[in-house]
């Protein structure tokens, strides 16, 4: 089956497709989807920009039951939309179940957030004036997404950007296509108007590139890497355009000498390698006490051994594929560059085959690393975790916050100080205390600091922040 764009309520089939390929079974061809280029961004934000008048104006119980009636589409279809978002991005089942649960809720929450846009009445300081304080949808916003979380990211922006009034070109990424199209196919049928929502795939370096740079898009909402990230950025200021950028981490999670090590030993585990370690939350630096550290080594050593690698529609498996051949040789690089400045494979590291072919990898644990090895600075997005030891809380805070990024970090102790304390002063957005760094909700704000995110939160209401505009109105009385 050809999977065309989503135009101007239109079904329209490009003059490029590829296949989406399962990376637990490369055998196993997931569909054809179309690749657009700028003439299919073109018609897609022209679409946007003649149906915001109306929908930017529309009541707001028409958008609270369209976004009402897509999450309880998703999440009738839970399994099915899990099923297909392990095929082509090789989550776990279960996992990918848990990730289409999320998308249905997210469209649920907004569809409460379109009855709740709240404003301000404020008395002017001169006599006799009233100031009313209102948001306004900001216009056609271009969403690019990324391949790891392929329905709940799409899902975190549409949501919110339809909920507040705006009209939406959103682009997938290539490797990942299905989940989108899936969710475009359930919009298309929600009782949105042609033309406010708009799905256009392809490769970055045309559906990208073109959405950024037309002059018809009114603001940009990016998550991937850190180099596309400050490019789409500077563009966007360039052309004053408003700008959202989320852009991964290098996350460190904190175990002190007081911890309970079972808990301390499977937080990791999560934190580190589930979801392959393809999430931006990941924690990819497991910074250790000297007191702790044999015992907890040891430990986790043997929870990563046996942690089940295989198909990710398999029952029972707990690691599926890496996303693709690319990620798989880069992540296998890092491996190899960590012990090169001096690293210590502890286990895993290596390509493993299986029943069918794809793209596995056993998860490397790398001890006797340093914060200065590129290990511990570069983003790898993987089932790879280095280990740092050092002497007491003081320098594991250091240590943590000693990186260009500022997403997610946590601790694992039994001491309130320190817990309070390292909410305080770690250099993030979000901080976990005895919980795995990756896992957050959808009704509270997501983001991060420093190289990690730029402009206004995603996720909960904080949200408005991006999709919204503020308008001050003084009215003589």
């Amino acid at each position: 089956m050809s999977h065309a764009h989503y135009i101007a309520g239109e079904w329209l089939v490009g003059s490029a497709s590829a296949p989406n390929l399962n990376p637990s079974n490369l055998a196993d061809v997931v569909g054809e989807y179309a690749l657009g280029d700028a003439t299919h961004v073109d018609a897609a934000v022209t679409a946007a920009r003649a149906a915001f008048p109306a929908w930017s104006t529309s009541g707001v119980q028409l958008r609270a039951d369209a976004l009402d009636k897509i999450g309880s589409e998703i999440l009738a279809r839970g399994e099915e939309l899990g099923r297909l978002l392990a095929r082509e991005e090789g989550k776990t089942l279960p996992e990918a179940m848990g990730e289409a649960t999320r998308a249905g809720q997210i469209f649920k929450f907004f569809a409460g957030e379109c009855l709740r846009l709240a404003g301000e009445t404020l008395p002017s300081v001169r006599p006799g004036i009233g100031v009313d304080i209102t948001r306004e949808p900001l216009g056609v916003i271009g969403l690019i997404t990324p391949w790891n979380f392929p329905i709940a990211i799409p899902a975190w922006k549409i949501a919110p950007a339809l909920a507040y009034g705006n009209c939406v070109v959103i682009k997938p990424a290539d490797l990942v296509p299905g989940c989108a199209w899936a969710l475009a196919e359930i919009i298309s049928r929600s009782g949105i108007p042609p033309g406010v929502f708009n799905l256009v795939m392809g490769q970055g370096r045309s559906v990208g590139e073109a959405l950024v740079n037309h002059p018809g898009v009114d603001g940009i909402s990016f998550t991937g890497s850190q180099g596309v990230g400050q490019r789409i950025a500077a563009t966007c200021v360039a052309q004053h355009k408003k700008v959202q950028l989320e852009m991964g981490g290098k996350n460190p999670q904190v175990v002190l000498d007081d911890a309970d090590l079972k808990q301390a030993v499977e937080l990791c585990a999560q934190s580190a390698f589930f979801s392959t370690g393809q999430r931006c939350t990941a924690s990819s630096r497991l910074i250790v006490t000297q007191g702790i550290y044999p015992a907890f080594i040891e430990a986790l050593q043997a929870r990563v051994a046996a942690l089940k690698v295989d198909n990710a529609l398999m029952a029972g498996t707990d690691i599926g594929p890496v996303v693709s051949e690319a990620q798989l040789a880069q992540d296998l690089s890092y491996v190899a560059i960590a012990q090169s400045e001096g690293g210590t494979l502890l286990c895993g590291g290596q390509r493993l085959q299986r029943e069918t072919e794809g793209f596995y990898m056993a998860p490397a644990l790398i001890t006797d690393t340093t914060p200065g090895m590129r290990i511990n600075r570069e983003e790898v997005f993987g089932p790879v975790a280095s280990v740092i030891r050092v002497k007491d809380y003081e320098e594991a805070l250091a240590v943590a916050n000693d990186t260009p990024s500022g997403l997610s970090a946590g601790i694992a102790t039994s001491s309130l100080k320190h817990a309070s304390h390292f909410k305080r002063h770690a250099q993030v957005g979000m901080v976990m205390v005895n919980l795995p760094t990756a896992g957050v909700d959808y009704h509270v704000p997501f983001g991060g600091r420093k190289g990690s995110s730029y402009g206004a939160r995603e996720q909960g209401r904080y949200a408005a922040e991006f999709f919204t505009t503020v308008k001050t109105a003084y009215t003589l009385a």
